[in-house]
């Protein structure tokens, strides 16, 4: 049987479960500091995009247990705000992740991701799939960063846009 406390007590920011569902070789880089997004002109874009959209909002970049940042929190929903859904899977987990997150601290949110850019948002809750589903990814978090080398270069489509390119393939 599955240690329940064991999963508890694995807390993660959570751009690394966004990482995980993007890259485990820019997971396992991040983790170790090694960072190349401030010299990314998409990482600035979306930073740009983030800043300026939605400027009523007033509970915005929400840090929770010095953990995790979310974007905005407003009536009972969590939101991330993303430049592009092209990575939707992992964007959808990152918001999975904080809505586990804060249910373990007692309090139940919805989620939602707004792409601004394309005029389009996603809505989420927590059920028990994606439950079971952000716990092994939690566990698989845990082994990736627990590596003492990065796993090996994985060629996709978002590696030219990435800020990690160079790293991998120059």
């Amino acid at each position: 049987m599955e240690d329940i406390q064991s999963i508890l007590d694995l807390r993660f920011q959570g751009i690394k479960i966004n990482y995980l569902y993007v890259c485990k070789r820019k997971l396992w880089l991040f983790s170790k500091n090694i960072t190349f997004e401030n010299t990314s002109d998409k990482v600035l874009l979306g930073k740009v995009l983030h800043e300026y959209s939605y400027p009523k909002e007033t509970k915005r970049d929400v840090l929770i247990d010095n953990l995790i940042m979310i974007d905005i929190l407003s009536d009972g929903n969590v939101r991330e705000v993303k430049y592009s859904s092209k990575m939707k899977e992992a964007d959808i987990m990152q918001v999975i992740y904080y809505l586990y997150y804060l249910k373990q601290k007692g309090i139940k949110k919805h989620g939602i991701i707004n792409y601004p850019k394309e005029k389009r948002k996603e809505v989420l809750e927590l059920t028990a799939e994606y439950e079971e589903k952000i716990k092994k990814a939690l566990k698989e978090i845990e082994e990736i960063t627990a590596r003492t080398t990065p796993p090996p270069a994985k060629k996709q489509k978002i590696c030219k846009s990435c800020a990690y390119y160079e790293f991998c393939w120059g």
